[in-house]
């Protein structure tokens, strides 16, 4: 299990045009099974979102695709955790 923290370098303003790009991103990784859980941070000042991959490389690259973090709008934190406790419905995240 990852958690991925993105943390705006920008004013708000300056990410709207990327927007509508950054939440296909989101749904891409929805789909594609990687992402479990995301959201905004509060205060808005990032998001984050709890993933599942084969490694850090891989969810690196694939954060490469978020618009935010390709136009360094972005600073972003992967960290690695082993769940070792969750509620019944989320049993297929221990390792």
């Amino acid at each position: 299990m990852f958690l991925i923290e993105l943390t705006y370098k920008v004013p708000f303003t300056e990410l709207e045009p990327f927007m509508a790009e950054h939440l296909a991103f989101v749904e891409k990784g929805y789909a594609s099974g990687h992402f479990v859980a995301s959201g905004r941070k509060v205060p808005r000042d990032g998001g984050l979102i709890f993933s599942q991959a084969s490694g850090k490389a891989e969810l690196e690259e694939l954060m490469q695709s978020d618009p935010f973090v390709s136009q360094n709008l972005v600073d972003l934190r992967i960290i690695e955790f082993v769940a070792s406790r969750v509620e019944e419905g989320f049993k297929g995240f221990l390792s």
